[in-house]
């Protein structure tokens, strides 16, 4: 008797299905023009996934898959799903506890108290999931999402357009997984999901433009609102170019000019480089103890230090206490 032909899916890391070919050259799991919108799957993929059937490749779009448990009990890693489609799937309080993710679609799905907790999502399509109550901590992102890379190549290969509507994508869902991130109170991912959201803004607006050149500043000042060590690195910058500005230019020292003199001994010059860098700390921190005074192009550099330095330590005073009150 001649055996029933198989499945003909085999995943992009070679894994073969081994069931029952439909007739359309794929079985019922795989095959992508079968209409699966609204059907009870839930139970039935349970069993799948238990007698050891690939769930690579699933193409599931519009199934209603709610209260599935898909969670691996028995071993450390949990199923690869990975390459699957679950285009509007119905997922809602799906538990898909330290399950692999890779490469699939999520696109407009509804996870809506499913947890996805220790769950690998990198490069999967999340645009128009939804998050409410969804358990999201710990899950793995990647370093960038799938429309940022798009968009990157994009804008590589000159396609601006494209490129703009792939970061608006990929700013949309950082506002998507921020929103997620607040509602289950895990506000580290909270700060690293507005940074993206805000840099994915930034990515859209026009090169050079005052928008560009304001957001450009205001991510290398302080990271939009969420890195403090960048005022502290910002404040170190500022004070070590304007030391060696008064070292250039000179300060008075007890009636003396002290700068960069080339007649002068090495250790003279030592000195008055401590010295410059002494006054800018002080003028940086509004200190200003007066034993050293600023002369000639000195005052104007003394004076944009001195208030760029009050604003910079109540910058980081605001964002400090922001990141740490969360």
């Amino acid at each position: 008797m001649a055996e029933k032909p198989t499945c003909q899916y085999v995943s992009p890391e070679g894994k073969k299905c081994s069931e029952i070919d439909m007739g359309s050259g794929y079985c019922f799991w795989h095959d992508n023009k079968f209409d699966k919108s609204g059907l009870e799957l839930s139970q039935k993929l349970e069993r799948y996934a238990k007698r050891g059937g690939l769930l690579q490749g699933l193409e599931l779009k519009r199934a209603n898959l709610e209260g599935l448990n898909l969670v691996n009990f028995e071993h450390h890693h949990g199923y690869d799903l990975s390459y699957s489609n679950f285009y509007r799937a119905n997922l809602k309080g799906a538990h898909l506890f330290n399950n692999t993710m890779k490469n699939a679609s999520l696109m407009k799905a509804d996870l809506r108290e499913a947890s996805l907790h220790c769950c690998n999502l990198e490069n999967t399509n999340l645009l128009g999931v939804k998050l409410e109550n969804t358990r999201i901590d710990n899950m793995e992102l990647g370093e960038q999402l799938l429309q940022e890379q798009q968009a990157l190549e994009a804008r590589k290969n000159r396609a601006t357009e494209e490129a703009e509507d792939l970061f608006l994508q990929s700013e949309e869902i950082y506002r998507l997984l921020r929103k997620g991130a607040e509602n289950q109170g895990l506000f580290e991912m909270v700060g690293r999901f507005t940074y993206k959201e805000l840099r994915m803004r930034h990515a859209q607006y026009p090169r050079y433009s005052k928008r560009h050149l304001i957001s450009s500043f205001v991510d290398l000042l302080c990271g939009y609102g969420e890195k403090p060590e960048n005022v502290i690195r910002f404040s170190l910058g500022m004070i070590i170019t304007c030391a060696f500005c008064y070292f250039l230019f000179g300060v008075s020292f007890q009636d003396q000019i002290m700068q960069l003199n080339l007649t002068n001994s090495l250790s003279d010059n030592v000195t008055a480089l401590l010295n410059s860098f002494y006054f800018s700390v002080v003028t940086f921190t509004t200190l200003g103890y007066g034993d050293i005074t600023p002369v000639g192009i000195s005052r104007l550099i003394a004076a944009i230090e001195a208030f760029t330095g009050s604003f910079s330590l109540a910058l980081f005073v605001v964002v400090f206490v922001k990141k740490m009150t969360r």
